[in-house]
């Protein structure tokens, strides 16, 4: 317990986590984490990273590691899905950095080795890793190495100290491996002094323009045809545009459950029943535990807050009235209100604290009340002698945690608002014992503390089993007489019983989102382990929503199959055709023009201009990029064009070109950085793409 005092005191109340994640929860049935470990079959396995099958077991014990460091550096587990997902992604980079890029890192030749190692851990060059770490911080935020040497002697002794020393270690090997692959990887990308004059030459030269844009409207244009033929050639020469991962095409049918008008005024009558007691009664924490969907809190409102709950009440609470307000409703919801308290309060505190642990605690933080209330006593100093927290120094002041609202709290110190300033006082909170000083606060205004009564209509046993009958009458048609239903029994349900089916076309394994509709992965689930045509029983999702789903069409991983492709093909062909046709019939009615207003004329449109079009880093991205490839390359004065871009078709004439010396070798430089940046960036997705990294982590959360 003590090492896990000190690693939480250390990090401060305003923790710079390194590790950011929380404790897994895998909602995974048991008999199917039993069946993934004894089974061979990759269907069962995390991942694939590199060749190396990722098994249950593999990836567990990395999360389990991660779990370790999260709870000893933040002293608490994780509860959300977000944090849940954190944890999981921290595992699964870990395991891609072990098995794919320090293995590619060191094939191309880069090594980290162990003299290096110490000299960024514990010798004279420590990484950003180590002196950042506020663990290694003294009393003025400053590195000091003495700290590392220290906590390295306490690993032989404790394993906690061991744990999170390799994990440090381990960071600091795989960072420098990035760093050396990253530099290796820019310092390739050279431009010579001939790339250099073309890049400044090419943006550096720009032309002024007029043409006339005949916008293409092909979609009714029946005489273009593309035929089977060509969509065979241009899938069998463009392949690798269809690579896709696998996905599903489905349908599904769900119900919602909702209450209904009886369970409404059951929720009204509800709060009639015991308005009279919400008026008197003493007990008010009590009272709003038994009968109210929210507790008592002991926030200070002020006019406008309350607004963003009901209006209303808001209204009423900074009327001035006495008593409780009338019974009021949103939706499916019913307030009342109760003045609590006025007072005026300001809406923030400026806090200084010295945290204590160990027995002598609280005998201590009394006596350093008393020494901290003498005048001319600095408390700073106070906290460089006693205080476990040497972390937090806002405005360079040891001690101070600064500025805190009802807002921007950290938990248990809430009484800090309403503190006498310059008076320190003890605190018991979950981090020790504090003796706090507030040493300024804003100005106070009116505030109130109140009591709400509410109430939220929730269906009934009978509203709840409605529906749920409602969607197995669905269930019982869609299935029809074939065993594991038929799409065909399922689209007569549709009709038969008037409800709506949403169509969800390439939905991946990773998808838990079905409309408005979050943490529906079982459906998911069920897509995948079904073949096409079959229909599934209910499935409940977040208890109030019944889903009935069906899968319509199965697209398997690598390359998607000609028939799959052959609209998105078939529509792009088309397109191609239509504006060369497009453009041929301009050809033949401006043949002979030699005048862009004439033109206009012929065409029935009107002639426009553009000035300082490059085809450069800097170009107008407005422009269609067809038409100012053309425009570059033209000579000036004479009529061009008809030229087919992405939206039309471009006749113009260019009026005169222009060399400036706007763009310099420092715009040139900076190009080159954001396009190494850029690359840098997209390294990885095409190291694992390369390696066929498979992530199957949604088959099991």
């Amino acid at each position: 317990m003590a090492v896990l005092q000190t690693l939480r005191t250390k990090f401060g109340l305003a923790i710079s986590i390194i590790v950011a994640l929380g404790l897994l929860s895998f909602i995974i049935d048991p008999g199917q984490i039993q069946s993934a470990v004894q089974s061979m079959s990759s269907k069962y396995d995390v991942g694939k990273i590199n060749g190396k099958s990722i098994s249950y077991t593999d990836f567990q014990e990395e999360v389990d590691r991660f779990t370790t460091l999260n709870e000893l550096t933040t002293g608490s587990s994780a509860s959300s899905e977000e944090e849940h997902t954190q944890i999981r992604n921290a595992a699964w980079q870990s395991l891609v950095d072990k098995f794919l890029f320090v293995k590619q890192a060191k094939a191309a030749g880069i090594t980290v080795g162990e003299d290096e190692m110490v000299d960024l851990t514990t010798g004279a060059n420590p990484s950003p890793v180590i002196y950042q770490n506020s663990m290694f911080l003294d009393a003025d935020g400053n590195f000091a190495p003495d700290q590392v040497v220290d906590f390295v002697r306490l690993t032989g002794a404790d394993d906690n100290y061991k744990l999170y020393w390799n994990y440090l270690q381990n960071t600091v090997y795989t960072q420098q491996f990035y760093e050396k692959y990253g530099s290796l990887f820019t310092a390739s990308s050279y431009q010579n002094p001939l790339m250099l004059r073309k890049a400044i030459s090419e943006n550096n030269e720009t032309a002024d323009v007029d043409f006339v844009m005949v916008p293409l409207l092909y979609s009714t244009d029946t005489t273009v045809v593309v035929s089977d033929n060509e969509i065979k050639d241009y899938y069998n020469s463009h392949k690798d545009f269809f690579k896709q991962t696998e996905s599903r095409d489905m349908e599904y049918v769900v119900f919602e459950v909702i209450p209904s008008d009886d369970d409404i005024a059951a929720a009204n009558a509800k709060v009639s029943e015991v308005y009279e007691e919400f008026a008197a009664t003493d007990n008010m924490r009590n009272f709003l535990l038994k009968n109210s969907d929210r507790s008592l809190d002991s926030y200070w409102y002020k006019e406008g807050e309350l607004s963003s709950l009901n209006s209303d009440i808001d209204a009423f609470v900074f009327s001035g009235q006495d008593g409780v307000s009338p019974v009021y409703s949103d939706g499916n919801t019913f307030y009342a209100v109760r003045v609590m308290d006025t007072a005026m309060v300001p809406d923030s505190a400026y806090v200084k604290h010295i945290l204590l642990s160990g027995d002598d605690a609280a005998h201590l933080a009394d006596s350093l009340v008393q020494v901290a209330s003498k005048p001319g006593v600095n408390f700073s100093n106070l906290v460089a002698e006693y205080s476990a927290d040497q972390s937090s120094n806002v405005d360079g002041e040891l001690g101070t945690i600064g500025w805190m609202t009802q807002n921007y709290m950290i938990p248990g110190f809430e009484s800090v608002i309403e503190a006498q300033v310059g008076k320190p006082y003890v605190l018991n909170t979950v981090y020790g014992t504090h003796v706090i000083l507030v040493s300024k606060k804003s100005a106070p205004i009116q505030k109130k503390q109140v009591a709400i009564l509410e109430k939220t209509a929730v269906p009934s046993n009978e509203t709840y089993n409605g529906y749920y009958a409602q969607a197995n009458k669905f269930a019982t048609l869609a299935h029809g007489t074939k065993k594991g239903g038929s799409h065909e029994a399922y689209m007569a349900a549709v009709d038969s019983l008037g409800v709506y089916s949403h169509p969800m076309t390439r939905v991946n394994e990773a998808n838990s989102s079905y409309g408005a509709i979050d943490n529906a992965r079982e459906v998911t689930r069920w897509i995948f382990d079904h073949k096409p045509g079959q229909v599934s029983d209910i499935i409940t999702v977040n208890q109030n929503y019944f889903f009935v789903a069906t899968v319509n069409d199965i697209h398997e991983e690598g390359y998607a199959t000609i028939n799959e492709a052959a609209q998105s093909i078939r529509e792009l062909l088309f397109s191609r055709k239509a504006n060369e046709k497009k453009a041929a019939e301009i050809a033949e009615q401006i043949k002979g023009m030699t005048d862009i207003q004439d033109v206009a004329d012929a065409l029935g449109y009107t002639v426009s201009s553009q000035s300082g079009v490059t085809f450069s880093a800097l170009g107008n991205s407005v422009l269609d990029p067809k038409f100012i490839g053309a425009v570059v390359n033209a000579p000036v004065g004479v009529l061009s064009g008809p030229v087919a871009g992405n939206i039309g078709v471009y006749v113009f004439q260019v009026k005169g070109r222009d060399t400036g010396s706007f763009y310099t070798e420092d715009d040139a430089a900076l190009y080159e950085q954001q396009k190494n940046a850029y690359n840098a960036q997209m390294l990885m997705s095409v190291m694992m793409d390369d390696a066929d990294v498979k992530d199957n982590r949604a088959r099991f959360f």
